[in-house]
C-alpha cells in the first residue's frame, strides 16, 4: 500500500533559541490526522533531485489536536541542506509535502505502570515534548517523569518555561539542565547529561524506563552506561537517533 502524503503550510515560526527554530504548520485534510506521540514525519523538501536527497525525518513536537496543526524543532547546521532550506527559505505560508507519520519511539499505551527518564541534547527533546504534553492534557495515568536535557549553552535551554511551568504545577514532574560549554555561572548541571543519570539511578530498579533521543554518540554511551555500568535491562532501554 502506497504512503500517504500530507499537505502542510507554515502558520508561525518561533525563534526558540540563536540556533533553533520551531516551525508551526497546519496540515490540509479536512479530518485531524492522527498520531501517536513520538512518531516523526518525513518531509520531502526542495533540495536535490533524488529522494535520498529530498526527504528528512523530523520528529512532531506537539500532540494531535482539532486545529490539525503540527510543530517540529529545527536546529540550524552549517552546511546542512535542510536547515538551511528552513531557515532561510521557509516562511509563513511554505507550503510543505509532508509523509504520513511513521514511528515506534512512543509510550506504551494506558496507565503508565513505570517512571519515565527521558535523556535528551538538543533537539531531541521535541518527540518527549510531544509525550509530556500527552500525558498531562489527557490526564493518563503516571509514575514519576524526569526529563534530563542537555545543550552546550545556556542560550540553547529549549521549552524552558514550559518545563518550568509543569514541574511547578506537577509535583511528579522534574526538569533537570546540563550545559557542557557555558563558562559564565548559572544554576545547571556543569557538563553532560550522563553524571545526572548515572548519579540519580545508580541503584538499579525494574519499575523505571529510559527513554533516550538524540545524536548517535550520546546515545551510544548512554546505552553502554545504563547497560554496563549500571546493569540495567535492555528492555527498560527504548531509543530514537538522528543526525
Amino acid at each position: 500500500m502506497p504512503a500517504k502524503w500530507h499537505q502542510a503550510k507554515i502558520t508561525n515560526i518561533i525563534d526558540e533559541s540563536p540556533t533553533t527554530k520551531r516551525f508551526i504548520m497546519q496540515l490540509g485534510d479536512e479530518e485531524p490526522v492522527p498520531f501517536i506521540p513520538g512518531q516523526f514525519m518525513v518531509a520531502d523538501l526542495p533540495i536535490g533531485e533524488k529522494r535520498l536527497n529530498r526527504w528528512r525525518s523530523y520528529s512532531l513536537a506537539d500532540i494531535p489536536n482539532e486545529k490539525n496543526e503540527i510543530e517540529f524543532c529545527i536546529v540550524h547546521l552549517d552546511g546542512g541542506k535542510a536547515s538551511e532550506y528552513f531557515f532561510n527559505e521557509v516562511k509563513q505560508g511554505t507550503s510543505l509535502k509532508l509523509k504520513a507519520p511513521d514511528g515506534a519511539f512512543c509510550l506504551p499505551e494506558g496507565p503508565i505502570e513505570k517512571d519515565l527518564v527521558f535523556l535528551c541534547t538538543g533537539t531531541g527533546v521535541a518527540p518527549f515534548r510531544a509525550m509530556i504534553k500527552h500525558i498531562f492534557e489527557n490526564d493518563i495515568p503516571h509514575k514519576n517523569i524526569h526529563l534530563i536535557f542537555g545543550t552546550r549553552f545556556q542560550e540553547g535551554i529549549l521549552y524552558q518555561e514550559e518545563f518550568e511551568q509543569l514541574a511547578e504545577k506537577h509535583p511528579e514532574f522534574s526538569f533537570d539542565i546540563a550545559l557542557s560549554k557555558e563558562e559564565e555561572e548559572h544554576d545547571y548541571f556543569k557538563g553532560y547529561i550522563h553524571q545526572i543519570y548515572l548519579e540519580k539511578y545508580k541503584d538499579v530498579r525494574l519499575d523505571v524506563d529510559f527513554y533516550i533521543c538524540g545524536w548517535s554518540q550520546m546515545i551510544d554511551e548512554a546505552v553502554a552506561n545504563l547497560l554496563i555500568k549500571l546493569k540495567y535491562e535492555k528492555t527498560q532501554i527504548k531509543y530514537e537517533l538522528y543526525g
